[in-house]
């Protein structure tokens, strides 16, 4: 019974975040979503909201960053990876009906610099993700500049697109971004191909 009212508290927090942001996310909104009695709460979270934020986006992070890695893992051509990340980003948005998006992104928004380490925690996520896309473009003969700029242009049009589809209610922006990223990274991988071989051809 503990562990149910410890889980429908992370779930509760979890949700409101995206929703909210962490400003707009207050312990009176948890306790009141989640039904959990206050004394719950601080028994399971001593540390109070602040303790209770941080273990939700550690655990928000982590599932991205395990999506994203087994996503790029499962293709040997990182363009059909990239790919496939925009379809599952969008079929996301329109599961949850457009209500949520980044699980981190709120958070950020909200510039919460009064808790360095969760600014820390957002801060590290995205350079986690980026280096997981920059790994996998270098991986497919992409030099190394190329592929870390590439990868900027995957996670920051993610994380606009997801803004766009939300407002509009659609998700035909983020699939028309899709094919034209995916194209960008066949160019390069391609041309990281070429490059390689001549330099074979010249050894």
């Amino acid at each position: 019974m503990a562990n149910d009212t410890r889980t429908r508290i992370l779930e509760t927090t979890a949700l409101l975040l995206k929703q909210r942001g962490y400003h707009g996310t207050s312990l009176n909104d948890i306790l009141s979503a989640s039904g959990a009695p206050r004394g719950s709460l601080y028994f399971h979270f001593p540390g109070g909201k602040d303790q209770l934020v941080l273990e939700v986006t550690r655990d928000s992070v982590d599932k991205v960053t395990q999506g994203l890695g087994e996503a790029l893992a499962a293709e040997a051509d990182p363009a059909v990876a990239v790919h496939h990340i925009y379809q599952a980003v969008g079929r996301m948005l329109e599961d949850n009906q457009f209500s949520l998006g980044c699980p981190i992104a709120p958070v950020v928004l909200d510039s919460p610099t009064d808790v360095p380490e969760l600014a820390e925690l957002c801060r590290s996520a995205f350079e986690q993700w980026i280096g997981l896309l920059q790994a996998a473009f270098v991986g497919a003969g992409v030099p190394e500049r190329r592929a870390r700029t590439l990868a900027l242009l995957v996670e920051s049009s993610l994380e606009g697109l997801m803004v766009i589809a939300r407002a509009t209610r659609d998700r035909a922006p983020v699939m028309a971004v899709a094919d034209e990223v995916a194209a960008l990274i066949e160019g390069a991988v391609l041309a990281g191909g070429e490059r390689r071989q001549r330099a074979d051809t010249t050894a």
